[in-house]
């Protein structure tokens, strides 16, 4: 049947980069686990932060990794040259956990143990 893994997150980008990060999800859709995806209904404010939420199937973390990925990537869309980031906090049925941070361009993999308190439901 195979283990599971939380996760939980969310990457800020520009509004104008939401219709890129759309077609990211779009492209990658699987009926399953795309529903954790969720954006704001409309527009506010100055950042457009989009969220993920759901417990996944291990071997399926390569799927979102990839949406991630390709989202970090996205060309600045002004002067600032800023690029999304965010942080998706990944656990799992054998208490271990990690973090994915978005910045630079990339997704960067690192154990979070300081986290430890998030297994603690």
């Amino acid at each position: 049947m195979g283990m599971y893994a939380s996760v939980r997150g969310w990457v800020q980008a520009d509004h104008r980069q939401r219709a890129a990060i759309e077609t990211i999800i779009e492209a990658a859709r699987r009926d399953l686990y795309s529903g954790g995806w969720a954006f704001p209904q409309r527009p506010f404010n100055w950042a457009l932060y989009v969220f993920y939420g759901g417990d996944i199937r291990e071997p399926e973390l390569s799927w979102l990794r990839e949406q991630v990925e390709s989202i970090a990537a996205l060309p600045p869309v002004d002067d600032d040259n800023d690029m999304p980031i965010g942080v998706f906090v990944i656990s799992n049925e054998r208490a271990t956990l990690s973090v994915w941070e978005v910045r630079d361009g990339a997704v960067h993999v690192r154990p979070a143990p300081e986290l430890s308190w998030i297994l603690h439901q």
